[in-house]
C-alpha cells in the first residue's frame, strides 16, 4: 500500500502569489473555472477524455484545485461487481481487496478507499499530538509505548525513535514490495490476516540498525496507531474526528479497524475526494487553517522534506509518511500515494492540488503518478 525540498521556500513562493487571504473551504470548496485560475480547460478536458476511455485503467475520480477553488472535477464509473466475478477469490470480506462492498467504495457510497494515503493522515495526527504536547517530538523513544506487548529480545528495538517509524527506517525485516497485496506471502497481507497486527509487527526480526535503511513497511504505520492511543488516550479515528477532520469541516469518513480495535492506520481510511484535498491544503499552508494552528509549527515542512533514499544510492524522497518527488523540469511537489491509484498531489509554488482515486488491481496497470502530474501541469498557463 504505497503511499508522495524543503517546503518553506514553496510556501514563500505561493504566499507571494496570493494577494488576499486564502479561501478556506471548511464549509465547502468554492467553484471556479480553469481559465479564471490560470489553467487551460481544453488540456484538462483532453485528459478527462483519456480517462473516460479507460486509457489509464480504472480511475474513479479526478479533482483539480487552483488558488483554493475547484476548477475541474470528474468521476468515472466502473462495474466492480462484474470485475469481482472474474477473480478466483470471491470470498466477501473487509480485507479482500476484490470485494466491491468494501473496495473501492465503502458500501457503495461516496467514500473512497485511500489505502496508504491513510499513512499521511496518520502522520498529520502526530503533528497535532506534538502541537498539543501529548507527544514530546520525533526523537522520543518508541519502545515505552509497547510495554504491554511481548517483544523478542533485540537491543536494536530499544533504539527506535518515533522518527525511525515515521520514515520507515525501523530495520524490521519486511517484504511487501516483491509480491502482490493479494498474495499471502506479502508481509502486509500476513499482518492483515493476523489476530493482533501490532504484536505481529513487533514479532518480526530486526534486519538493520534503526535509522539507516528505508524499507517500505505498512506494519510500522500500524505501530503508530498504538503510540497515538497510548499517548493521547484516543484511537486515531476518534482523535482525527476531534482535532483534524472537525476543524477542516470533514463530516463524513469511515476508518476500518483491526481485530484488536485499533484503526487500520496503514490503509483503512475512506474519504470523499474533496475532503482529501483539504488535507493537502492544510499542508500547503504549513498546518494553519483559517487562523488556527492545527499542526505543530514546521510539521508540514518536516513531514514533506525528504529524509531517506528509497533506492540504494538514490536521492532522498521519503518524509514522514509522505512522498517528496523532485523531478527535473517540474516544480517540486509532495504527495500521498495509495495502492490502486489513490493520489493527493500538492504543488505549493503553483498553489495547485490534484486528487485522483481509482482501483487498478484487476486487469489494467495503475496510472502512474508522474503521468497524472504531467497532464495537470500541462494545463497551467500562469
Amino acid at each position: 500500500m504505497r503511499t508522495l525540498l524543503m517546503l518553506s521556500p514553496f510556501l514563500l513562493l505561493a504566499a507571494a502569489a496570493w494577494s488576499d487571504e486564502p479561501l478556506w473551504p471548511t464549509a465547502g470548496w468554492t467553484q471556479s473555472t480553469p481559465d479564471a485560475q490560470g489553467m487551460d480547460g481544453a488540456v484538462l478536458a483532453k485528459f478527462d477524455a483519456e480517462l473516460s476511455r479507460g486509457e489509464q485503467g480504472y480511475v474513479d475520480s479526478m479533482l483539480v484545485i487552483r488558488h483554493g477553488q475547484v476548477v475541474y472535477e470528474k468521476s468515472y464509473r466502473h462495474d466492480y461487481h462484474a470485475l469481482f466475478a472474474t477473480v478466483s477469490d470471491r470470498t466477501p470480506g473487509i480485507y479482500n481487496y476484490y470485494d466491491p462492498d468494501w473496495h473501492p467504495y465503502y458500501k457503495g457510497g461516496g467514500l473512497h478507499t485511500l489505502q496508504s494515503v491513510s499513512k499521511s493522515v496518520t502522520s498529520a495526527l502526530f503533528g497535532i499530538a506534538i502541537e498539543r504536547g501529548e507527544i514530546p517530538g520525533v526523537n522520543a523513544k518508541a519502545m515505552p509505548y509497547f510495554a504491554d506487548y511481548k517483544i523478542a529480545d533485540d537491543p536494536r528495538r530499544n533504539r527506535w525513535t518515533l522518527k525511525d517509524l515515521l520514515t520507515m527506517t525501523s530495520g524490521i525485516r519486511w517484504d511487501e514490495s516483491t509480491v502482490s497485496y493479494t498474495d499471502p506471502a506479502n508481509s502486509c497481507a500476513s499482518m492483515e490476516a493476523s489476530a493482533d497486527w501490532v504484536q505481529f509487527v513487533l514479532s518480526q526480526p530486526i534486519a538493520a540498525e534503526p535509522g539507516t535503511v528505508f524499507v517500505y513497511n505498512s506494519g510500522v504505520t500500524e505501530l503508530l496507531a498504538q503510540i497515538l492511543k497510548k499517548a493521547t488516550g484516543k484511537h486515531a479515528d476518534e482523535y482525527a474526528r476531534e482535532y483534524l477532520f472537525g476543524p477542516l469541516g470533514i463530516k463524513s469518513f469511515y476508518w476500518k479497524h483491526t481485530p484488536t480495535g485499533h484503526p487500520d492506520t496503514e490503509g483503512g481510511l475512506y474519504l470523499a475526494p474533496r475532503d482529501l484535498a483539504k488535507l493537502g491544503y492544510l499542508f500547503e499552508h504549513d498546518g494553519l487553517w483559517n487562523g488556527k494552528r492545527i499542526l505543530h509549527a514546521g510539521w508540514a515542512t518536516e513531514s514533506t522534506t525528504p529524509h531517506v533514499p528509497v533506492a540504494k544510492d538514490g536521492p532522498p524522497i521519503y518524509g514522514y509518511q509522505w512522498w517528496t518527488l523532485p523531478e527535473p523540469g517540474r516544480p517540486v511537489h509532495f504527495a500521498a500515494w495509495g495502492y490502486g491509484g489513490q493520489y493527493l498531489m500538492v504543488v505549493p509554488s503553483l498553489d495547485l492540488i490534484a486528487v485522483f482515486t481509482g482501483w487498478n488491481i484487476y486487469d489494467k496497470p495503475e496510472m502512474k503518478p508522474g503521468l497524472a502530474l504531467q497532464r495537470i501541469l500541462g494545463a497551467v498557463k500562469k
